[in-house]
């Protein structure tokens, strides 16, 4: 079987789910052909081994015109004609879509191709821009007008900035794009996502969960000195660990519970920079971002507990990564999150309150509730390998 995988970037998270399926399915005697836009900064293993979409000078026009407009996905329209071509040749049995959104691919080009030539799809969604007329994400300000018609979108300055709302117009036209294959089956991360999709114009489609998953063999209990680093060895250590800290993913809940939480705990933080670093007070220990997961591992198994107050999340592979290093969590009730964890691993608190996260935080302090080998067995459920081995399932289903 012949398989494209189409993401808008080689780099990151979904483009390792990419190279992921890609190695499993080629194990299975399956061809894969991988593209991405255009990026200067691939992740080592796809080096050579995809299909860029445009270049340099293409991706600036397309994130120029985008803005100007207001408009998404209408340019690289050379670009998307010559990846076509290259398409056409590779003759795919199946294409896999993963992130549409990013400026480089002409997306009524695209899905015009494939329902001409009634091309068998997959689509996994890893955020809600498909549902939308403009934006990732929605849940922070709780709206809902993707449900039947997006209009005065509020965060049409966010990404994909754009400096005039054309979030109306936007809705119709990817709803005409996207609706009408005759053979796509969508794939989400969590049932959280799922639910979502069954309310949008994508509900006719077939709807398949598989999660994200976790490399178990590098995320698992670790012998580490973290804590004699950072001279916390008699405390009870809090981590918290995003690509980026702000409002989403509650900062402030980690400064106010570094106000709340008396000298036998220690808070630590990973993923800020010189930006966060100013808003944190000083009792909290700082990490700026780190790719090392082997670092990752240590820092997770040191925790006695992580804390999660993500406010919009479309599952939270963190929350996972904890688990598989032994470590209870407490997370928010927002999005996806809360299926990573059970009553076996952790505490799942109601978004935005701080008194129910420190009373779970010492409860699992005190009587130790929570242990490591339940938390192990609960991330044992998202091995990455066995998601990746579902997604070629899925393509073996006929």
């Amino acid at each position: 079987m012949r398989i494209l995988e189409i993401n808008s970037v080689p780099y990151g998270s979904t483009a390792k789910i990419m190279l992921g399926i890609a190695q499993v399915a080629e194990r299975n005697g399956h061809t894969v052909m991988m593209s991405s836009g255009y990026s200067y900064h691939p992740i080592k293993e796809l080096e050579g081994r995809y299909v860029k979409i445009g270049g340099k000078i293409g991706k600036a026009m397309h994130i120029i015109a985008t803005r100007i407009t207001g408009l998404h996905g209408v340019f690289s329209h050379f670009a998307t004609a010559r990846f076509l071509r290259k398409v056409k040749k590779f003759k795919p049995d199946i294409i896999h879509l993963h992130n549409l959104h990013g400026w480089y691919i002409n997306l009524p080009m695209l899905f015009k191709y494939i329902k001409k030539n009634n091309i068998r799809t997959i689509w996994t969604l890893h955020d809600c821009w498909a549902l939308t007329g403009h934006c990732p994400h929605f849940d922070l300000i709780g709206c809902e007008k993707w449900k039947d018609g997006c209009y005065k979108c509020p965060q049409h300055k966010q990404y994909p900035t754009t400096q005039i709302d054309r979030s109306k117009g936007m809705y119709k036209r990817k709803k005409k794009w996207f609706t009408g294959v005759r053979d796509m089956t969508i794939v989400t991360p969590s049932e959280w996502l799922a639910g979502l999709v069954k309310q949008s114009y994508l509900k006719d489609y077939p709807i398949r969960i598989i999660n994200n998953g976790i490399d178990l063999s590098v995320f698992k209990p670790t012998d580490n000195e973290v804590k004699k680093k950072y001279s916390c060895q008699n405390k009870k250590l809090l981590v918290g660990v995003s690509y980026a800290w702000d409002y989403k993913k509650g900062v402030d809940i980690f400064i106010e519970l570094a106000r709340r939480l008396d000298d036998d705990y220690q808070i630590l933080l990973v993923g800020t920079d010189e930006k966060s670093d100013k808003l944190l007070p000083k009792n909290i220990i700082s990490i700026h971002r780190t790719q090392n997961q082997k670092e990752l591992a240590e820092i997770y198994s040191a925790a006695d507990i992580f804390v999660n107050p993500t406010r919009e999340e479309v599952l939270g592979l963190v929350n996972i990564e904890a688990l598989a290093c032994g470590t209870p969590v407490i997370t928010f009730k927002s999005g996806g999150s809360p299926e990573c964890i059970d009553k076996t691993c952790g505490f799942i608190v109601e978004r935005n309150n701080i008194e129910d996260i420190v009373l779970k935080i010492i409860e699992i302090a005190k009587e130790q509730k929570f242990p490591m080998n339940a938390c192990i067995n609960r991330a044992s459920l998202f091995s990455s390998e066995q998601k990746f081995a579902e997604y070629v399932s899925l393509y073996e289903r006929r």
